[in-house]
């Protein structure tokens, strides 16, 4: 097993350490998970798309399910009691799983959609105008907001 050590970098930042945990953390899981097959596909410069193969599963089997920095999609197969089929070779899937997408923050699930076996995600980063890069021109200067304060409020022994 491969492990890499975040150890120098955690001495030398703060506040990263939700990134070096979700790193480890991924590492850990992801060499058990292979089923359900994905890819994860960038489309445009804040554009994504998650492709999962879900053969066999209906709509109705599948939820999607976007909370803060996750994207969990999850498979059920019905049980059918009239399922009286007798297989010679079962080669396709069908059974339950789950799998758990980390999502970077402002990236939120925007479209998903089921064609020829496979499960469409679109994602899209949306970045808040407070939080975008703004240019700053040089020698132009701004109005100052100025914080006033009443000093009449202030208690304290009048000096004379």
């Amino acid at each position: 097993m491969n492990r890499f050590d975040f150890a120098p970098y955690r001495r030398n930042t703060v506040g990263f350490d939700r990134l070096f945990e979700l790193l480890e953390n991924t590492g850990r899981i992801a060499q058990n998970e292979n089923y359900p097959p994905f890819n994860i596909e960038r489309t445009g410069e804040n554009d994504y798309q998650v492709t999962v193969a879900v053969a066999g599963f209906k709509p109705d089997e599948i939820e999607i399910t976007a909370q803060q920095n996750l994207l969990v999609v999850t498979g059920s197969k019905h049980a059918d009691s009239n399922d009286n089929r007798d297989f010679l070779h079962m080669g396709i899937a069908s059974r339950n799983f789950e799998r758990r997408f980390q999502l970077a923050d402002h990236i939120h699930v925007t479209n998903a959609d089921m064609a020829d076996g496979l499960l469409l995600i679109s994602l899209v980063r949306e970045v808040p105008e407070a939080l975008k890069p703004r240019k700053i021109e040089i020698g132009k200067q701004t109005v100052p907001t100025v914080i006033e304060h009443d000093d009449s409020k202030k208690k304290g022994p009048k000096v004379a």
